[in-house]
C-alpha cells in the first residue's frame, strides 16, 4: 500500500510574500553584519566615495533643515549635513550601533522601510543613499514615505548604475568591495516609474562619480567627466530628485503682489495700473523706481496717493541701489503677498496674462512659473530678429544649466510662492550678488532648492512708450559670463 506524505494547508499568498521579505531582510542583516565587524577598514576603503556623496547631498540640501535618511548605514553622510533635526532609521541593528557610537547627536531608530512608522513631524528632506539596491518592496518604500513629507519635502534618491554592476562583481571577488546582499538593480527609468505610481513627480536627474577612488587627477575627472555626453554614461552614481505630488489650493485663497521696476517708463505707469487684474484674495501693486531722467517717480506717487481702484494697493519705492534685480529685491522685500509676480514696466508683456500664471502657482504644477514669449506669434517689431537668436540660445544653455527645459529664460515674468522666494534669498550667499538683470538669481536659487520649474506661453507686443534698457551686446556678453558661472556653481560640483 502506498503511503501518504502528510503537509499542512498552502501557503497563502500573504504569507508568502511576508517570508519572502523576512529572507530578504535576513539577507541584508548579514551582510551589514560582516560589514560592521570590519568597519574600520570599510570606512577607509570608502572615504574618497563618501566625500563626493557629500558634496552632492549639501548642494542638493539646505543647511538647518529636518533631515531623515532611510538606511541610515554609519551615519556619516547624515552627520555632515549641518541639519536642525538628524532622524536616521536602519534595518541593520549592528550599522546603527556604529552610527551610534560616532554620531551620538543623531536620533537613530531600527525599523523596517517597507512598514509604516511614526517619527514626528515631518522632513525637508527624506535621503535614500544607495539603498533601493538592498530593499525587498521599492514601491512599499516610496509609498510609506509620504508619511514623513509635507509639501515642499524633496525625496534625495542616489543608487549605482546597472553599467558598474559587472565591475563591482569583479571588485568583490577581488576582496575590494564588500558582498552586499544586493537584491535589485534598477535603472533611473524604473524608479521614476515607481516613484509617480507612488505619488511622487521626478524634478531632475543626475550623474556623478567616474572614479570613486582616491587615484590621480580623480578630482578632476570626476568634477568634469560626467557633463560629457560619452564619460556620462560610464558614471557610477545616479541621482534623482523628487517631490509629492502636487497638492492644489484653491486660487482666491492665495494674495498677490506685483513688483514692477519701473526707469524711464513714465508713460507706461497709469497704463499698468488700469491693467493689472485683481487676484485672488487681494492684490497689491509695487513700483520700484530708480534714477529716470522722465517723471517716472512722479506719476508713480500721483497714483499711490489716488488709489483709484478698489480691488488693488498701490504703492511705489524708490530703489537705492541699481539694476533691475536690486529693484526686484526691494520690491520683493516690501511685498506681503502669498505670491510674488514680477512684471517688466515697458507692459510688452500684459499684465492680463498674470492669471494664468497664479493659476498654475495655485494647481501646484510648478513652484516657479517663467513666461515664455516664443510659444505665440509676436507683434512684428516686438523682438529683433538677433534678439530672437540670443533668447534661443540662452534658452538652451539655461535649460542645460538648470536642469529643467525652458524656452525664453530671459523673460521679466516670473512668478513663485514668498515662503520659496525667502529660501532663495537666505541662500543668495552661494551664488553671491552676480545678477544685475534679477532673473537668473531667482532661477538659479530655484533651481538650487530644486523647486518644479515651467513656462506659460504669453503674448509679446510692441513697446508703446519710451526706449528698451536693455542693450544686446554688452548684455549679450555679461549673459555667457552668467552661464559660465551657472556652469561652475550648479554641474562642476
Amino acid at each position: 500500500m502506498g503511503g501518504f506524505l502528510l503537509t499542512g494547508p498552502p501557503a497563502t499568498p500573504e504569507a508568502q510574500a511576508a517570508k519572502s521579505r523576512e529572507d530578504t531582510h535576513s539577507r541584508v542583516r548579514d551582510s551589514f553584519r560582516a560589514y560592521a565587524a570590519d568597519i574600520a577598514r570599510r570606512r577607509k576603503a570608502r572615504r574618497w566615495y563618501i566625500q563626493d556623496l557629500v558634496r552632492r547631498y549639501r548642494f542638493y540640501s539646505e543647511p538647518d533643515a529636518a533631515v531623515l535618511e532611510i538606511g541610515v548605514g554609519t551615519g556619516d553622510l547624515l552627520a555632515s549635513l549641518r541639519a536642525r533635526r538628524a532622524v536616521g532609521i536602519d534595518i541593520s541593528p549592528d550599522m546603527l550601533q556604529v552610527a551610534a557610537a560616532a554620531h551620538p547627536e543623531l536620533e537613530l531608530h531600527e525599523l523596517d522601510a517597507e512598514c509604516p512608522a511614526h517619527l514626528g513631524e515631518p522632513f525637508d528632506y527624506v535621503i535614500l543613499s544607495d539603498l533601493t539596491v538592498h530593499v525587498h518592496d521599492v514601491a512599499a518604500v516610496f509609498r510609506n514615505l509620504h508619511r514623513y513629507c509635507h509639501r515642499r519635502t524633496r525625496l534625495l534618491i542616489n543608487y549605482h548604475s546597472r553599467v558598474w554592476q559587472p565591475v563591482l562583481g569583479a571588485l568583490r571577488l577581488l576582496g575590494l568591495h564588500h558582498p552586499h546582499a544586493r537584491t535589485n538593480w534598477l535603472t533611473t527609468e524604473d524608479l521614476t516609474s515607481l516613484l509617480w505610481l507612488s505619488d511622487f513627480e521626478v524634478v531632475k536627474t543626475d550623474v556623478s562619480t567616474l572614479l570613486p577612488a582616491p587615484v590621480p587627477a580623480a578630482g578632476l575627472v570626476n568634477r568634469f567627466g560626467p557633463r560629457l555626453p560619452l564619460l556620462r554614461k560610464a558614471a557610477l552614481v545616479n541621482w534623482i530628485v523628487a517631490r509629492p505630488a502636487p497638492r492644489p489650493v484653491a486660487a482666491e485663497e492665495l494674495s498677490v503682489s506685483v513688483v514692477v521696476a519701473a526707469r524711464n517708463e513714465a508713460g507706461n505707469i497709469a497704463n499698468i495700473v488700469d491693467s493689472v487684474p485683481a487676484m485672488g484674495r487681494h492684490t497689491e501693486l509695487i513700483f520700484v523706481e530708480g534714477a529716470s531722467s522722465d517723471d517716472t517717480y512722479a506719476r508713480i506717487e500721483r497714483e499711490v496717493a489716488m488709489q483709484r481702484r478698489s480691488d488693488l494697493t498701490v504703492s511705489g519705492l524708490r530703489q537705492t541701489g541699481t539694476g533691475k534685480g536690486d529693484a526686484v529685491r526691494v520690491g520683493f522685500a516690501r511685498a506681503k503677498g502669498d505670491v510674488l509676480m514680477i512684471l517688466d514696466a515697458d507692459a510688452t508683456v500684459s499684465p492680463a496674462d498674470l492669471p494664468q500664471f497664479l493659476e498654475v502657482i495655485a494647481s501646484e504644477k510648478a513652484e516657479f512659473v517663467n513666461g515664455s514669449r516664443l510659444v505665440y506669434p509676436m507683434d512684428d517689431k516686438a523682438m529683433r530678429f538677433l534678439n530672437v537668436i540670443g533668447n534661443k540660445l540662452f534658452a538652451r544653455i539655461f535649460s542645460y544649466l538648470l536642469g529643467q527645459p525652458l524656452k525664453d529664460t530671459l523673460c521679466g515674468t516670473k512668478v513663485l510662492h514668498a515662503h520659496d522666494y525667502a529660501r532663495v534669498a537666505r541662500g543668495r550667499s552661494y551664488f553671491g550678488d552676480f545678477d544685475p538683470f534679477g532673473d537668473f538669481d531667482l532661477l538659479f536659487g530655484a533651481s538650487k532648492l530644486n523647486l518644479k520649474i515651467t513656462e506659460v506661453p504669453v503674448r509679446y507686443g510692441n513697446r508703446t512708450y519710451g526706449e528698451t534698457n536693455i542693450n544686446r551686446f554688452r548684455d549679450g556678453a555679461m549673459l555667457f559670463r552668467m552661464s559660465w558661472f551657472a556652469l561652475c556653481r550648479l554641474k562642476l560640483i
